[in-house]
């Protein structure tokens, strides 16, 4: 079988499985990549796993396309990929090896999460002057929940008494209640200006805005607030974590409002407080 043709076999899977959309994109560019550097041996029969090994030490896997070397938890990423994609296509009796068998991750520290400081945060909600904006990128940094789920908000998922919102789009496809800063509750207040329905955060056209447009608005305001720290709406959920962390020593209470199911994936934010060894270690 032709590796495309296995590719979007692979690709239905995942959909049944329930992956999300950036990890199937994050998949499908990958295993494209395999695709490309294996030409003319394209079928899968003939990919062996020194093949394999050879694409991870070829320049296609190791070199990004402006030139630069890829970072090894980038490099892993695409271990994971080929290994998921070669597992599925000997699972599914196409090959009778898994030429990805031997592949093994590289042992590398996960990177420090980029968060803003809080002069950055005041900095640049002081520069954003449209309302929409400033109620979004206010609760991102105000909650910590993820950009997706804040744009999937409609304004009857608000329980503005009870100072909650409901995320009917979580990671995993979760709900999830997630309460309000006061700050945030009462611009939201003042955002909604009497709206009972629809999407929370709208284009002009009156349309549910998307993540690209979100990404784009955001690296206007850094600019426009001479911010040069590199920032996502991610960023922001990390600014959340790590001002929580600082405001409370409490990893646990910061898992819990990130909502991670593993503390593993909180406990990083805890690299980033060296302010509180110092003070343990010169009291």
């Amino acid at each position: 079988m032709r590796i495309e043709a296995a590719l979007e076999r692979f690709v239905t899977q995942l959909q049944a499985d329930g992956r999300s959309p950036h990890t199937i994109g994050q998949y499908r560019r990958h295993v494209r990549a395999l695709s490309a550097w294996a030409r003319p041996r394209r079928d899968l029969s003939d990919l062996s796993h020194q093949d394999v090994a050879a694409f991870m030490a070829s320049p296609r896997a190791r070199v990004r396309p402006d030139g630069g070397v890829k970072k090894a938890n980038s490099v892993n990423a695409l271990r994971t990929s080929v290994r998921m994609f070669m597992r599925y296509a000997h699972d599914a009796g196409w090959i009778a090896e898994n030429p990805a068998r031997l592949l093994r991750p590289a042992i590398c520290g996960r990177p420090l999460p980029r968060a803003l400081s809080d002069d950055e945060t005041n900095r640049l909600l002081g520069a954003i002057s449209d309302p929409r904006d400033h109620a979004l990128f206010h609760l991102l940094v105000g909650s910590g929940i993820r950009i997706g789920s804040a744009l999937a908000l409609d304004v009857e998922d608000l329980d503005l008494p009870r100072r909650e919102i409901l995320l009917r789009r979580a990671k995993g496809d979760r709900v999830e209640r997630v309460y309000l800063p006061a700050q945030v509750h009462d611009e939201l207040v003042g955002y909604l200006a009497g709206r009972e329905s629809g999407p929370l955060f709208q284009t002009h056209a009156g349309d549910r805005l998307q993540a690209r447009q979100a990404h784009r608005r955001l690296a206007g305001w850094l600019s426009k607030a001479r911010i040069t720290t590199p920032a996502s709406p991610h960023s922001l959920r990390h600014t959340f974590a790590t001002h929580l962390l600082r405001k409370t020593g409490d990893i646990v209470i910061v898992q819990k409002a990130l909502r991670h199911r593993n503390i593993e994936s909180t406990l990083r934010y805890a690299a980033l407080d060296d302010r509180r060894v110092r003070e343990a270690i010169e009291a």
